[in-house]
């Protein structure tokens, strides 16, 4: 094989694996509680944002992931 058919993670994925890879760091290091806190407002940041958005605002989110201009 001449590696000419090997795909790159994306960024997205990249992103991913970093943020779980500093969760378990983040959970071996820290006392329990500060990190499950942690982990949970990472996780609820993007939530709140999004409920903030008013109706208007949420279906253009929902029309630009649509049409595929936005990543899912």
């Amino acid at each position: 094989m001449d590696g000419s058919h090997h795909e790159d993670m994306s960024n997205r994925t990249k992103y991913i694996l970093g943020g779980a890879a500093i969760a378990f760091i983040g959970w071996l290091i820290l006392p329990k509680w500060l990190a499950l806190v942690l982990i949970l407002a990472v996780v609820a940041a993007p939530v709140a944002g999004y409920l903030l958005l008013d109706e208007s605002q949420r279906r253009r989110l929902h029309r630009l992931r649509h049409r595929g201009q936005l990543p899912h």
